[in-house]
């Protein structure tokens, strides 16, 4: 019976942890539970070399997005210095940013660069984005200061 108090408490805290989510801001690519990098553990990208998914157990609130993690001690990383393993643009996709948009970025096509995790919408703009990652990176960046407080549908609309 321990067991499955132990689950049924686990699965409440859950579901009040990605209920505080619900505000996750426009700036953070995330669900509209609040889950961000789709579950996939951000700190894994930087140890294990691959998009892992995370524990919908192991969760930490940040800027109220959730991230998921595969282990307690990828969570204490985390917890650590977010900063170092949060993807670049708020998650979206880093092509999409240095045109000026905000389009969703596949966990799974992603690219460290001097340390930060870059994340893309599609193989193909994967492969042109990496024909020219230093000059897309100085365009996104010079862009995300303007657009990472709109909306993705309002970019689109001008």
């Amino acid at each position: 019976m321990n067991k499955v108090k132990a689950l049924i408490s686990g699965v409440a805290l859950s579901v009040a942890m990605a209920t505080s989510a619900l505000a996750a801001g426009v700036e953070i690519n995330a669900s509209s539970t609040g889950l961000a990098l789709q579950g996939y553990d951000p700190v894994a990208y930087f140890t294990v070399g691959e998009p892992t998914p995370g524990n919908w157990k192991i969760t930490a609130l940040h800027n109220d997005a959730l991230y998921r993690f595969a282990s307690e001690e990828n969570k204490a990383e985390f917890e650590k210095n977010p900063e170092a393993y949060l993807p670049e643009y708020g998650g979206y996709c880093a092509f999409g940013a240095a045109m000026g948009f905000k389009f969703d970025g596949d966990p799974t096509l992603w690219k460290i660069v001097d340390d930060k995790l870059y994340l893309n919408l599609a193989k193909d703009i994967q492969t042109r984005w990496e024909g020219d990652i230093p000059g897309f990176i100085d365009k996104a960046d010079a862009n995300w200061d303007g657009i990472a407080d709109k909306d993705p549908a309002e970019l689109q609309a001008q």
